[in-house]
């Protein structure tokens, strides 16, 4: 079980939500449903691991994003075809 990074609960547990993501040039939003997250009872937040959104982020990044639907799964997102193997302008790993 997870502890709650925003009131350090250990009342969190793992579940999926629906999120609305800006794609990174900024011309519209998407809709990715079932979406890992984590959900608190003790203060009601339910968010993205820092692991969770640079995937998504990641993926935005990787692929045509001009034919990309309006809504989708978490998991349909993470299989569209990337167009480099991986965020070469990510510095940070």
């Amino acid at each position: 079980m997870p502890t709650c990074e925003w009131c350090d609960s250990e009342n969190a547990r793992y579940s999926n939500n629906t999120v609305f993501w800006e794609l990174p040039d900024g011309t519209k939003t998407v809709g990715i449903t079932d979406t890992p997250c984590v959900c608190c009872d003790a203060c009601g937040m339910e968010y993205q691991t820092e692991e969770t959104v640079k995937e998504i982020e990641d993926q935005l990044f990787l692929i045509n994003t001009k034919q990309l639907e309006k809504q989708l799964s978490y998991v349909e997102l993470m299989e569209k075809p990337r167009l480099l193997k991986r965020n070469y302008f990510d510095f940070t790993s």
